[in-house]
């Protein structure tokens, strides 16, 4: 049986000091350069002492009572990701624009798909997933490279302290132009505010600006379902059927019509050059902080009150360069004729 056209998992016990590679190319139809790829691309696990994590490096060596595991899916192996494209780098967490396909977390067949793996292996710095966004959407999605900052960031999404916008085109005119639509998602509370954009008569659809409060699963998708304006692209919530694609003679579903834009919070790591200098001030010998006259002494101005309590709000926006036409937000200037961004009159 030709493995590599399959989908398995195995779990091997490990009964003397061996390597991953020695043992799987034993127990698998696969050549060692294979293993490695696939141990590269996150399909191996290792349990040690009731832990069990990802195990990536050819070289480790397995003890005798470990416990090896391969799960291959040729579907997930053959994928390729995609490109992100880097948006900001706070030295802390970077904010990426995620393009559709590309997940915001791996499984246990594989996690080279993955933005944090994209940036663990283009940016050479650890990377960790405080949000998701669907694999089908895309937008912005927070990166941070070290746990603090992960927790950090992460305790901010808990607390609702992150605002979040997005942008969708949905079949249909909305109306009214703003609504507020919560209804409980799998039995808890789920809050989002819908307002509409521009509506293309020509082709009965709006293109409208959400906010929301929660972060439930697929909540923007379902709740917009819901409310009777589906997101266009949306195969599970959505409509089905064929829709023609701008400038094509040929019909297919396109993609989901759905983008994060924008993210606002207030940055937990503003401080941190403030609080910095506050220790150096503490630090009479510090040269940053002497005085001129060499006394030792610190000048009173070298710090104030309201710098050692000055925060930061951070906002980061998609360039409309990232975006499809129909997903640009219209013109509000007087001269503005009403048609897509993009678009001819027709």
């Amino acid at each position: 049986m030709n493995q590599e056209s399959q989908k398995f998992e195995i779990h091997l016990p490990v009964e003397e000091v061996t390597t991953a590679v020695e043992l799987l190319s034993v127990k698998t139809e696969f050549s060692k350069q294979k293993i490695k790829q696939v141990m590269q691309n996150g399909a191996v696990w290792l349990t040690r002492d009731e832990s069990t994590s990802r195990l990536r490096r050819a070289k480790r060596t397995l003890a005798k009572g470990d416990e090896l595991h391969l799960y291959y899916d040729e579907t997930v192996q053959s994928a390729v990701p995609g490109t992100p494209d880097l948006i900001a780098d706070e030295a802390d967490y970077s904010v990426f624009f995620k393009p559709p396909g590309m997940f915001s977390q791996g499984s246990k067949w594989g996690d080279q798909c993955t933005i944090n793996r994209w940036v663990e292996q283009n940016m050479d710095r650890p990377a960790f997933v405080v949000h998701r966004l669907d694999r089908a959407a895309a937008g912005l999605i927070l990166i941070a490279h070290t746990k603090t900052a992960a927790a950090a960031l992460s305790k901010l999404f808990e607390l609702r302290l992150v605002d979040k916008c997005y942008r969708a085109r949905v079949v249909g005119r909305v109306e009214p132009s703003s609504m507020v639509l919560n209804s409980d998602l799998d039995g808890r509370k789920a809050i989002s505010r819908m307002t509409l954009l521009e509506y293309d008569e020509t082709k009965n659809c709006s293109l409208v600006e959400v906010n929301i409060e929660t972060g439930r699963k697929h909540q923007i998708r379902r709740h917009l379902a819901e409310a009777g304006y589906p997101i266009i692209g949306d195969r599970l919530y959505g409509n089905t059927e064929d829709v023609k694609v701008e400038g094509s003679e040929d019909t297919k579903q396109p993609d989901l019509q759905l983008v994060a834009t924008e993210l606002s919070f207030t940055d937990p790591f503003s401080n941190k050059e403030a609080e910095s200098r506050k220790s150096e001030k503490k630090n009479v010998w510090a040269s940053s902080t002497r005085s001129k006259s060499g006394n030792g002494e610190i000048d009173g101005d070298e710090l104030s009150g309201d710098e050692t309590a000055r925060v930061e709000t951070k906002s980061y926006a998609v360039p409309d360069r990232l975006l499809a036409p129909e997903l640009c937000k219209p013109a509000t200037d007087e001269s503005s004729d009403g048609v897509w961004p993009g678009r001819q009159d027709t």
